[in-house]
């Protein structure tokens, strides 16, 4: 089955912030671990996150993390943050269950 992506409004700005050989990773990585089977948790690219209700997913590319929540036939991606902000973004934005 072949799932839509959603970048969310941040996401996008989240993006075009990136550098050009980042921004063509996080693309590809898109493309080739979401479009088909993005619950599919592997030890080290995509990670269910526990104790969150949102966001649902983590997906690991270099040193840029994108997360993102699986609904219905849609991922909808929520951010694209770099490694050293996360802990920052998920006490901000994160939401516990």
């Amino acid at each position: 089955m072949r799932w839509e992506i959603i970048l969310s409004p941040e996401a996008v700005e989240d993006l075009r912030s990136l550098s050009a050989r980042h921004r063509a990773s996080v693309r590809d990585a898109l493309e080739k671990h979401l479009r088909y089977e993005p619950a599919k948790v592997s030890r080290s690219r995509i990670k269910r996150l526990r104790n969150l209700s949102k966001p649902q997913y983590r997906l690991r590319v270099d040193e840029i993390r994108v997360f993102y929540d699986v609904r219905e036939s849609r991922v909808e991606v929520l951010a694209i943050v770099p490694k050293s902000s996360v802990s920052k973004w998920l006490a901000e934005r994160g939401e516990k269950q």
